[in-house]
């Protein structure tokens, strides 16, 4: 497991914005603790971080306040959080721009649930706003599952990956046993922690087709990070559909 690559999404999806238009109102959906919506928001968007978790909202919100202007950001509107389901996100006014990083539409385990998502992003986009997201190729999937087990003993903490790939559903199932670090003295204890992540692939034609179904006008799909034609040695899938 690499650390999350935060810095190459938020590079990516700035470079995405000057080549489609720089937009001042921003959504994320799948915000989580609000790695990427607060570094946006520091910059100058006024974002709107989107999560089914409220747990993981109370944590962005602790992270907002912690940063130098986090309190009047906050104040003044520049960033809300809303506890709502991706499939069905709705806000009072249309905003410029919709995205979502960290494969969070894999998480969506249902084709149905993916074209609700693009339905209710398409409603909430002004004319001519982007959504730009990125996905798992079915392939990285499929390479999770034969490269397992992943492993990680660190001082501060160590876990043990497996998976179990279901290749019917091109879907898999992520197990994680964590065991975080507590205590710094010479009597170091751990916390155990288990964790199971269900994620399923879809491929790029299907995808395409469906977020022109949606209303979408314009679609391209690039790979990993670059502008580059996605083919099949690609990791990630990223999308931008121009409504």
């Amino acid at each position: 497991m690499e650390d999350m690559p935060y810095p190459d999404w938020l590079r990516f999806v700035r470079e995405a914005w000057e080549r489609y238009g720089m937009p001042r109102t921003v959504a994320e959906l799948g915000c989580g603790t609000g790695s990427i919506t607060i570094p946006l928001v520091n910059s100058g968007f006024r974002m709107t971080g989107i999560d089914l978790s409220s747990d993981m909202l109370s944590v962005a919100r602790d992270k907002m306040e912690s940063t130098p202007q986090g309190h009047r950001l906050f104040q003044d509107g520049s960033v809300q959080w809303i506890c709502q389901n991706m499939t069905s996100w709705q806000m009072p006014e249309p905003v410029d721009s919709v995205i979502s990083f960290c494969d969070c539409l894999n998480y969506l385990t249902e084709p149905e649930d993916v074209i609700r998502t693009f339905e209710s992003t398409y409603s909430g986009l002004k004319p001519g706003g982007t959504f730009i997201f990125d996905v798992h190729h079915p392939n990285t999937l499929r390479r999770y599952d034969e490269e397992q087990p992943f492993m990680l003993d660190d001082r501060s903490i160590s876990y043990l990956w497996t998976c179990e790939y279901n290749q019917p559903r091109t879907e898999i199932e992520h197990h994680l046993t964590i065991f975080a670090r507590v205590s710094e003295d010479s009597q170091s204890l751990y916390e155990r922690f288990e964790e199971v992540h269900i994620q399923r692939s879809y491929e790029q034609e299907w995808l395409t087709t469906e977020l022109y179904k949606a209303g979408f006008r314009d679609v391209k799909c690039y790979a990993d990070f670059e502008w580059i034609e996605a083919g099949d040695d690609a990791a990630r899938l990223f999308f931008v559909a121009v409504k």
